[in-house]
């Protein structure tokens, strides 16, 4: 058979398998990636070019102790009929699938694997909020951690989500302080309780007594006997945006509710017990909100058993990539679009902006973008809206003459500080400081994959960070673990 025809039969084979609508993912012996379908990739949020020559534990993981069907099959020869299966992609996004797995054969030894995977993630978020997670959409897989500092409060809240303790969020606005409270109930003993949340700077004072503790009938004109939102929470857990926009006197009310776990509808005489975990969140310094009379300091202090901070998107720069495929790969889904990124200039102006407005400032310029899109692949400067375009623009100008200026003050570099080399192979005047973390990060990657001969997920634990922290640090220095394997 001549070369061309067989490339033409594995072009028609590949458009057929594309067609289908199960996922289709195939592995070598090795676990490596050698096909992967259109539906695959969508079911599972993920580009090809991130999983096509991968071993499949570098882009998932897979939190039960069997691991993944595929490795298993590669390695043991197992055979798997409709095996439900729930693990994280490289966003920590959780996928659930019903998988057929089969190993593949030749000359008696096993090649490779091939898994057929129905998308039942929808199904499985179902029966989450049948089964009292209603009005939680997140979990702490969820969130977007790769920075040291979100995963530090992301280990916080984890912690404290054994505990029934009053939680205390701090954060500026579209930091992701509801993610963060929709996962702390959703790991805790009341996950199957309900969980309530009410924004108190968007209803008037005049309502936020009785939506919140209840009405008594005949305590005004029209009130009938009605639950407030504590006792709706009962059993499970409330969560109280914006805690600073509460009037002071209900402040007093919802402290006694806290102290003595009963609760007073208006114009009631009886107190009714609940038993509800009460979250808070706050988009301004605790402190200053006291002094300025805006929150009590015994509520303050009773509702911060546990007082939670969550970074400005600026100060976290390692989260931006991720952040943006993560709302790529949504979007791709809602818009029907396949999208597979943005330019890499733009990437560096997101990483230079400051974002005021933080994630979900992120999120829209990110939407924003894309319904100004048809059948590009890729997200460009020309694709933003006039106001942010000058933006980001700036924002990269203003970084330009940050290091234009570090270099001509002639910074002090160590003597065998690494140095890179500009386009005309002469050395720059001084590296900056970004560059040099850069290069020391990329030499303590190589070593770490020398010495584990590739494998990102052991390297992962020699360095002492998860792996999917990792493998956005090796795609930030440009080091591919597959030039390790041996």
């Amino acid at each position: 058979m001549r070369p061309q025809d067989v490339d033409s039969r594995r072009l028609l084979l590949e458009a057929a398998l594309d067609a289908l609508d199960e996922g289709v993912h195939v592995v070598d012996a090795e676990g490596v990636t050698v096909f992967y379908n259109r539906k695959m990739a969508d079911i599972e949020a993920m580009s090809r070019q991130d999983v096509m020559g991968r071993r499949i534990d570098d882009v998932f993981s897979f939190p039960d102790a069997a691991g993944s069907t595929l490795l298993d099959a590669v390695r043991r020869g197992a055979r798997r009929d409709d095996v439900r299966q729930t693990y994280f992609n490289r966003r920590g996004q959780a996928i659930t699938t019903v998988n057929r797995t089969f190993p593949v054969y030749a000359d008696g030894r096993i090649v490779g694997a091939v898994e057929i995977a129905r998308d039942v993630t929808s199904v499985e978020q179902l029966r989450s909020t049948a089964f009292g997670q209603a009005g939680v959409r997140y979990t702490f897989a969820s969130i977007i951690a790769e920075s040291p500092a979100m995963r530090e409060v992301l280990e916080q809240a984890r912690r404290a989500a054994r505990t029934d303790s009053s939680v205390l969020i701090v954060g500026e606005t579209g930091t992701g302080k509801e993610l963060l409270a929709q996962g702390l109930h959703a790991a805790s003993p009341r996950r199957d309780g309900p969980f309530v949340s009410q924004n108190l700077a968007a209803i008037p004072d005049t309502l936020v007594e009785g939506i919140l503790f209840g009405t008594a009938r005949g305590a005004f004109t029209g009130a009938v006997d009605r639950p407030g939102l504590i006792e709706q929470a009962n059993g499970g857990t409330l969560l109280l945006d914006e805690l600073n926009a509460m009037p002071a006197p209900l402040q007093a009310k919802l402290l006694r509710v806290l102290q003595e776990r009963v609760v007073r509808r208006v114009g009631d005489l009886k107190d009714r017990p609940v038993d509800v975990r009460i979250l808070a969140t706050m988009n301004e310094d605790p402190g200053r909100a006291i002094r300025e009379g805006r929150l009590r300091a015994d509520l303050f202090y009773r509702l911060s058993v546990v007082t939670l901070t969550v970074p400005p998107l600026r100060s976290r720069p390692e989260d931006i990539p991720p952040l943006v495929a993560h709302f790529i790969a949504r979007l791709n889904r809602a818009f029907g679009l396949r999208v597979d990124g943005c330019e890499p200039r733009l990437m560096e102006a997101f990483i230079a902006y400051d974002w005021p407005g933080n994630v979900r400032e992120l999120e829209h310029v990110i939407e924003g973008a894309m319904n100004l899109m048809e059948d590009e692949q890729t997200i460009g400067f020309q694709h933003l809206p006039g106001h942010v375009r000058r933006r980001l623009e700036q924002a990269l100008a203003d970084e330009g003459r940050v290091e234009a200026s570090a270099r001509g003050a002639g910074a002090e570099v160590p003597d065998d500080a690494p140095r890179r080399q500009a386009p005309t192979g002469r050395p720059e005047a001084g590296p900056t400081f970004r560059h040099l973390i850069r290069d020391y990060a990329r030499s303590l990657l190589q070593d770490a994959l020398r010495e584990t001969r590739g494998n990102v997920s052991e390297a992962a634990r020699r360095l002492g960070m998860s792996r999917q922290n990792l493998q956005y640090w090796l795609r930030e220095v440009g080091v591919d673990p597959a030039a390790y394997r041996r």
